[in-house]
């Protein structure tokens, strides 16, 4: 956690540094069309118990204006539980907005606002067969990120939520008619997103 909150002070003075230099052929402007994504797999274990987790979240966006960006993002979850075979799957589709500060820079901060539609299930094993736990709903959430490019077309991006609330109501209202509403807000360094950013 030290090593991952060091790393992201330095990247940012860096950048900071950099962002002083003159714009280069690298950054945004107006017209830009770009390809975001990130994608990550971890394995946990304890004793017996292991979970494992595979994530992929891609995202197109289109520059309207040299500061403003809008796009397209999907997401999709996969965790599975040993040894109790559980498995959860979520899935994601949405849009989203952004707001550069320095479009033209090879350092460039960012706030971005998205919404998306969220639909998960979960899946358990009581031993006499499958039980399926279905919910859908809707997400919002804000935050900062930022670019650090790596060459004309090729950049680093890192962004993480600061600002998020969510709903979700299960698929079976007549079980459990009760909507899940949750609202977060503060940083939170362990969930930082890295990904790459392709220029077109």
């Amino acid at each position: 956690m030290k090593r991952t909150l060091f790393s992201l002070i330095a990247l940012f003075a860096f950048g900071l540094l950099s962002a002083q230099e003159e714009p280069s052929t690298s950054g945004f402007k107006s017209g830009d069309v770009f390809a975001s994504g990130t994608v990550s797999f971890s394995s946990q274990k304890n004793g017996d118990a292991k979970i494992n987790q595979f994530a992929v979240a891609p995202a197109v966006g289109y520059f309207v204006s040299d500061n403003m960006a809008i796009g397209i993002a999907l997401g999709y979850t996969s965790r599975d539980y040993k040894p109790s075979d559980e498995k959860y799957t979520s899935l994601q589709a949405g849009i989203f907005g952004r707001y550069y500060f320095n479009p033209a820079n090879k350092f460039t901060i960012y706030g971005q606002l998205n919404a998306a539609y969220v639909t998960s299930k979960r899946e358990q094993n009581f031993g006499s067969g499958i039980t399926e736990y279905k919910e859908n709903g809707f997400a919002v959430a804000a935050g900062p990120g930022f670019n650090y490019w790596l060459s004309n077309h090729l950049a680093l991006e890192a962004n993480f939520g600061v600002i998020g609330y969510s709903s979700t109501k299960p698929d079976d209202s007549s079980a459990n008619p009760e909507s899940t509403n949750t609202f977060n807000i503060g940083l939170d360094l362990a969930n930082i997103n890295f990904g790459l950013v392709y220029k077109f």
